[in-house]
């Protein structure tokens, strides 16, 4: 394995741990793509302290190598790659966005930093959203036109090309989404015209 890739995920790792960006210490996951070969996050590892036999190596088609330790989410990954122009894929279980998804169909920023990144965030709304064919489906479709999109009651999927980038958008997303809270805790309007 490259060693680079597994330190890239120990620190963005920590980082998600650290800023509370996903729910429990052993949720959430991520991968980087390398030609034809994928390295995810092992299922059940723990966010925050990976170790160099949490990072799994298997393939972008679909292929038995690795799976059965792999996170859950692996077909959803292989999907992004499969059909966006992705090259890291993190996903995050942020407890702002998956409340607001909870109850809108789309998130509209109403902070100007947050505008000037992402004029909106869909919600994807599917039956079963835990690593299921539905999400392999879907979400690849709108990760094309967005840079992070998030699954209804579920977390923040965001891409890019490297796990930097990808950080960026889960946190940009998240921010979106707190700051709304806040506001609308606050007691004031957050919705801007055409938004919901």
């Amino acid at each position: 394995m490259d060693q680079d890739i597994y330190e890239d995920m120990c620190m963005y790792g920590r980082f998600l741990e650290n800023r509370g960006l996903n729910l429990s210490s052993h949720s959430g996951n991520m991968s980087v793509r390398r030609g034809d070969c994928l390295y995810i996050k092992r299922r059940g590892a723990m966010m925050g302290a990976l170790k160099e036999q949490d990072v799994v190596e298997t393939r972008v088609e679909e292929d038995d190598s690795g799976v059965i330790i792999a996170s859950t989410e692996v077909g959803v990954h292989r999907a992004i790659y499969q059909n966006t122009s992705a090259l890291a894929v993190i996903h995050a279980h942020t407890p702002y966005a998956i409340s607001l998804s909870i109850v809108r169909d789309e998130i509209v920023p109403i902070d100007d930093e947050g505008e000037y990144h992402l004029k909106k965030v869909p919600v994807l709304d599917v039956e079963e959203s835990i690593g299921s064919k539905n999400v392999e489906k879907e979400l690849p479709e709108i990760l094309r036109d967005y840079n992070a999109a998030i699954v209804k009651g579920h977390g923040t999927f965001a891409h890019g090309e490297n796990l930097e980038e990808a950080y960026n958008w889960i946190t940009v997303v998240e921010s979106i989404c707190k700051v709304i809270y806040l506001v609308e805790n606050l007691g004031g309007e957050t919705l801007k015209e055409g938004g919901w």
